[in-house]
């Protein structure tokens, strides 16, 4: 279905390509690399295999090379060791464009950068600095409570759910589907907030089948696929909309100030329907989850798998909490601060570690006018404008020379004497940027402080309370390269997992 698409797409566009004729590489250019699929160019290349297709290039055409991709000329920058000359390139590149075009047509409402909308786009900006420093912590205390609600009603025998999976000594589950049942409402209740007279909303599990289906069409529409040639797309997103309509969000209790925040400031604006103020919500809610639970399911995959490492992260856990070897989830609950969070340098690395191995993502910048791009002080490339200048890490993340083994999960990787290892090197050079799951820069995860912290939590939460197995006979979790330059790689499809309670008998 998809390949159909883009072929009639790119169909569309030949007699365009008739009239104007293909681009031709200009004096002082990189490398061009165009394909021969009107408007496809090398988008199906790429997104077979993104990793694979980047280094082939990279071997032959070296650093620098610009592929025509979808209807975009876009300019890799390979070496890490150019990346900090990008970052400097604020005024020249522009991460706002891209997201200006594809995040109003991704999730549904009108561009925030417009004469009707005046200040609201930096005002929205603004808002983020409160996932960060003293609200930071208010959050990371709201969602302890309800990791450990949730936990315990589903999963720890506090609840119908959970009493049932608690008596029968060894419960089975898909990995990915538990994680995800768990972090989506516990983040959910942490940023939005609880019903009028409930402590959970009863029709999560409907929001997150409707979430699902709208993420499994995510990568299509962020490439611009028509959400009319999507299905039943078009109709999904609008019940997730709805779901955060103002008059249904009026009634909800202990909302983030976060989210409250923006609620504020789309209230300023007369010309922002309340559908619009609903689908702005909507994607706050894929930014908060979409790339967090498969983060989560990875960093949690790769403990189980190695036991060493579980077990070197559940005994640093005990030590800084200064409890028992376990605990039993009748009695109070255990609240870990952000500063005892901060003191988990083993289970940090563990999780930089999964993220090395799974994240894919892309940092791009748009280049505002035509300019000689300043790689280092021997070398400057001409990029045209509405050029795309694209980072991506995972050919750093997987390079042996600066990760030896890079294919191998090292969960201490990123600890050198008791502290975090920060010193990373290619061609004998230190590198400034050596991991960056959460993009760089401008572009840099604003609630990727946040995102660590949930999963810093979930894991904390599940080793004080739970012993956890893989079930044995089954393949392991591949990544699906799908959804490359998005973020975090989901697995291609979900393992089996086994736990029970600590004080459960064998």
């Amino acid at each position: 279905m998809v390949d159909v698409l883009v072929v009639l797409l790119g169909l569309l566009s030949f007699l365009w390509l008739l009239l104007l004729g293909g681009r031709r590489r200009r004096e002082g250019e990189p490398p061009l690399i165009q394909g021969w699929i009107p408007y496809v160019g090398k988008a199906l290349d790429f997104g077979l295999d993104s990793l694979a297709f980047l280094k082939k290039n990279q071997e032959k055409y070296g650093d620098v090379f610009t592929v025509y991709i979808a209807g975009k000329y876009m300019t890799f920058i390979m070496s890490p060791l150019l990346y900090p000359s990008i970052m400097k390139q604020g005024r020249q590149l522009d991460f706002h464009e891209f997201t200006d075009q594809v995040a109003p047509v991704t999730f549904g409402y009108p561009p925030v950068r417009s004469a009707r909308f005046p200040d609201m786009g930096d005002q929205i900006q603004r808002s983020f600095r409160l996932l960060q420093g003293d609200n930071l912590v208010t959050l990371t205390e709201s969602m302890m409570g309800n990791l450990m609600l949730v936990l315990r009603q589903d999963f720890l025998g506090g609840g119908k759910r959970g009493a049932e999976a608690a008596g029968k000594g060894w419960s089975t589950g898909g990995l990915y589907d538990f994680c995800n049942s768990v972090m989506f409402e516990a983040t959910f209740l942490t940023l939005y907030g609880t019903p009028a007279q409930a402590r959970r909303h009863s029709d999560m599990a409907t929001l997150r089948h409707h979430f699902t289906q709208f993420d499994n069409k995510f990568p299509l529409l962020v490439a611009r696929i028509p959400i009319w040639l999507l299905g039943q797309t078009k109709a999904v997103r609008e019940k997730l909309i709805r779901y955060f309509l103002p008059q249904r969000m009026l009634y909800w209790s202990n909302t983030s100030l976060f989210i409250t925040k923006r609620s504020e400031v789309f209230e300023q604006y007369d010309a922002l329907s309340d559908t619009d103020k609903a689908a702005h919500h909507f994607a706050i809610l894929w930014a908060s989850v979409g790339n967090t639970v498969p983060a989560t399911f990875w960093a949690l995959y790769y403990l189980i798998n190695q036991q060493e490492a579980l077990q070197a992260v559940r005994q640093e856990l005990h030590h800084v909490l200064q409890l028992p070897g376990s605990q039993d989830p009748r009695e109070p609950e255990v609240m870990i601060s952000k500063g005892q969070l901060d003191q988990l340098v083993f289970m940090e690395s563990a999780i930089n570690e999964s993220l090395r191995l799974s994240s894919a993502s892309m940092n791009i910048r748009v280049a505002q006018e035509d300019f000689s791009l300043r790689l280092d002080e021997q070398r400057a490339v001409a990029v045209r404008k509405g050029d795309v200048i694209a980072l991506y890490p995972q050919m750093m993340h997987m390079d042996p020379e600066i990760f030896p083994e890079p294919q191998t999960y090292k969960y201490d990787r990123f600890i050198e004497d008791g502290r975090e290892k920060t010193d990373f090197f290619k061609n004998g050079q230190k590198l400034k940027y050596y991991r960056m799951p959460f993009g760089s820069g401008s572009s840099m995860c604003p609630g990727r402080f946040f995102a660590v912290n949930e999963i810093k939590q979930f894991l904390c939460l599940l080793l004080l309370y739970l012993d956890l197995e893989m079930e044995e006979g089954q393949e392991e979790a591949r990544l699906d390269n799908s959804r490359a330059g998005l973020g975090i790689l989901l697995p291609t499809k979900d393992v089996r997992f086994r736990y029970r309670l600590h004080c459960a008998p064998a």
